[in-house]
């Protein structure tokens, strides 16, 4: 049974993914410092998959307390989530993204060289692509386009990963670009679970309908839209999930020492259609008002999906209103989140 380390395990996107590869028949090794996420998802992965797993709390700057990860246990493969992800706070503390992003892929980077492992699939994002209009994005539109410091650290660690795959032919590199990614498992046991007020509009939404937050702010409804709200590609994590599981299958597969794809639906909804989608989920209205633009925000952005469907096999099955339906049931099952 091949071993897959997790990096950023025990976070939003990171718990999905280690159900997901536990029921493709991998083992799973869990490194994580829980700096935005808990301890307590580890007992919830458990009463979903049955088993407990690997966990190693480190962070992966430390590039002394993760090799300890590597010696004792046999990896075959890793998946890169951890990182520091929220946009404001990355132009307030650009530093700190800096160092923090880019120094725990070189760690990881050091240490599969120093220990032999060949395959890695990266958490990159959409916002690569920075503020084109020429949509859908494809895995060949314009890069080094980026609005904030958050998304210079995917482009940048894109680079040195190409770099470090050029320089080392024996690995197996997979650039997964994320859109939006929204929703919880279907148990309602895991779900976006973020400290303090939510930035992304699913979380916050949420928080709206439960009464935990007052009111929901549109930032602009006079884009060229049919709303005039903005519109995006937003992705049920659970199907994110299963693309990295198909994105490791890949590596096993391709002799392509890099490759990329995008992650997500092929189309966008906008602000407006998932306020509405949500209020259907929840069964009553959402409280909101509409406010200024955001500078930097796009009027579309949504995923040419064509690549992903062809070569990983891999297609979105969820849409808006399971998205919504599994977000609320995380929701109402955790009003206060996970305990510490």
């Amino acid at each position: 049974m091949p071993t897959v380390l997790v990096t950023g395990g025990n976070g939003y996107i990171g718990s999905h993914t280690v159900i997901s590869l536990f029921e493709n028949g991998y083992d799973v090794v869990i490194a994580d410092n829980l700096s935005n996420s808990k301890m307590e998802v580890q007992n919830r992965l458990e009463k979903i998959t049955g088993k407990r797993f690997k966990f190693y709390n480190v962070d992966c700057c430390d590039t002394d307390a993760l090799r300890k990860v590597f010696e004792e246990n046999k990896i075959d493969s890793i998946i890169h989530f951890a990182g520091l992800k929220a946009v404001g706070e990355s132009v307030r503390m650009p530093l700190e993204y800096y160092s923090n992003n880019i120094g725990s892929m070189i760690s990881v980077c050091k240490l599969m060289t120093e220990f032999g492992v060949n395959k890695l699939v990266f958490s990159s994002s959409a916002t690569v692509y920075g503020e084109s209009e020429d949509v859908p994005f494809t895995e060949e539109s314009p890069l080094g386009m980026c609005t904030n410091p958050y998304g210079w650290t995917k482009w940048m660690l894109e680079q040195i990963l190409r770099d470090y795959a050029k320089a080392t032919p024996e690995k197996k590199i997979c650039l997964l670009r994320y859109f939006n990614p929204v929703g919880a498992h279907e148990s309602g046991l895991i779900g976006e679970d973020p400290r303090g007020i939510p930035n992304n509009l699913f979380p916050y939404i949420s928080k709206v309908a439960a009464g935990t937050l007052d009111c929901l702010t549109i930032f602009g409804d006079d884009y060229n839209t049919p709303d005039g709200t903005c519109i995006r590609d937003y992705i049920h994590v659970v199907d994110l999930a299963k693309g990295h599981v198909k994105a490791i299958e890949f590596l096993d597969k391709t002799e392509d020492p890099i490759c990329l794809f995008n992650l997500g639906t092929g189309h966008g909804t906008s602000v407006k259609e998932a306020i509405k989608a949500f209020e259907k989920a929840c069964g009553h209205e959402i409280n909101h008002v509409i406010g200024p633009r955001r500078p930097g925000d796009i009027a579309v952005s949504f995923a040419s999906t064509e690549k992903a469907e062809k070569l990983l096999g891999f297609k979105a099955e969820y849409g808006i209103d399971e998205m919504c339906s599994t977000c609320w049931k995380w929701q109402t099952m955790n009003p206060d989140g996970l305990k510490d």
